[in-house]
């Protein structure tokens, strides 16, 4: 692997975890081989970069796996770094993707017959209308358009939904809806071992990005907030998530991020007060530096802030006004000028 670490590590039941690098902050995305008498299921096998293909190809080597043994992929949910190698691997050991449907039309929206433009239309102008200067906007559209190749070849797909269940590994795993972070996510739980898999719902030591998204409703954070809920009634004794490594404490982690959320909305309340302002202001003061210069981080802030102030403004502790066509949020009675 041209000097490079395999990352890879086997858990509990064979799970092989497999650290697949992405071009972000993130660094890698996991993804899971998990054996069976019939092979493998594949899961979210992660970006289409030459760096991904290569990691692939050395970890299965080093663990005797060919493509003809993998059986089944499925995808946790519709975001390029989960769903983009799909395709690519469909191609080669001919395997079935599955996924939910809300997932798959996301999909289709971001980098189908249109290639996103409708999508990247909306997105710009709900980025406009709150604030966005035009020479940043102007860098949305470049950047969308850049995952096209990242998740090429797309795979023939068949639909997963929450309450069926699949087998994996020898035992049943439940699939269970997971909303807030990706419109359709599913994680599969295995009662039997009281093993969850669970995309990017939950994750250690960082938190999921939860987006407004054009087309959808604006209720992201408080359907995260339900399912953080939901979620922390399950036994789990080890979780696999979508990034950092698998993890014990399941209900703690869903505890502290929800707290982290409160604490948030807490903060974004009290910056209103102090000075009205648009979502792409507030966006700036919150997340700073953090996000300077780099369009990718940006659109996740952006978006992130946003659904934390439509989350506020359902509950009334922020209102908003128009302001020269643009939105601007305080606290108090909304009004136009």
């Amino acid at each position: 692997m041209s000097g490079k670490k395999l990352t890879t590590t086997t858990w509990p039941g064979g799970i092989l975890q497999i650290k697949v690098p992405l071009p972000f902050a993130l660094k890698w995305v996991n993804s899971y081989l998990l054996k069976d008498e019939r092979g493998y299921t594949l899961i979210d096998p992660g970006l289409h970069t030459p760096e991904a293909v290569e990691a692939w190809e050395a970890a299965m080597e080093a663990h005797d796996v060919s493509f003809s043994d993998i059986h089944t992929i499925l995808l946790t949910h519709q975001h390029p770094d989960h769903y983009g190698l799909a395709g690519w691997f469909q191609e080669r050991c001919g395997a079935p993707v599955w996924i939910s449907a809300q997932s798959y039309a996301y999909t289709q929206r971001l980098w189908g017959t249109d290639e996103g433009a409708q999508f990247a239309s909306e997105l710009t102008a709900l980025y406009a209308l709150h604030g966005m200067p035009p020479e940043i906007e102007a860098e949305i559209l470049p950047h969308l358009a850049s995952f096209i190749a990242k998740v090429s070849p797309q795979p023939r797909v068949q639909f997963l939904e929450a309450g069926q269940t699949v087998q994996m590994a020898g035992i049943e795993w439940q699939t269970i809806d997971a909303p807030g972070h990706a419109g359709g996510q599913l994680c599969f739980y295995a009662p039997a071992a009281r093993w969850m898999i669970c995309g990017d719902q939950v994750l250690p030591d960082i938190t999921p990005n939860i987006s407004v998204v054009p087309g959808e409703d604006d209720k992201q954070l408080e359907q995260f907030l339900a399912s953080l809920a939901h979620l922390a009634q399950v036994e789990v004794d080890l979780a696999f998530p979508g990034h950092r490594d698998p993890f014990t404490d399941f209900k703690g982690r869903t505890e502290e991020l929800a707290a982290h959320h409160v604490r948030r909305l807490d903060r974004m309340v009290e910056m209103v007060r102090e000075e009205p302002c648009s979502g792409y202001s507030l966006c700036m003061r919150f997340f700073g530096e953090r996000i300077a210069g780099n369009t990718h981080n940006l659109r996740f802030a952006m978006s992130e802030t946003l659904a934390h102030l439509y989350y506020l403004e359902q509950r009334g502790r922020v209102a908003r006004r128009l302001q020269d066509g643009k939105v601007i949020f305080c606290t108090g009675t909304a009004e136009q000028e």
